[in-house]
């Protein structure tokens, strides 16, 4: 549906119909809005926030018994 004829079809409503359909407009753009918050996840975004200690690849003391 065009915007032109959408508006003559609104144009036509009643007052009480009118008031829905700006309820119902405020209600999509709402939801709409929710849902474009969502960010994609920049690759590499955590790059140098995290350390691995030296040792990292060493076994452990607490397994020395079993090699």
């Amino acid at each position: 549906m065009e915007n032109s004829s959408l508006k003559i079809e609104i144009d036509s409503l009643p007052i009480s119909l009118k008031k829905e359909v700006a309820d119902f407009v405020a209600f999509l753009k709402k939801k709409n809005k929710r849902n474009t918050t969502i960010n994609q996840r920049e690759f590499g975004y955590a790059k140098g926030k995290i350390k691995l200690s030296k040792d990292f690849d060493e076994p452990l003391a607490i397994f020395n018994e079993y090699i």
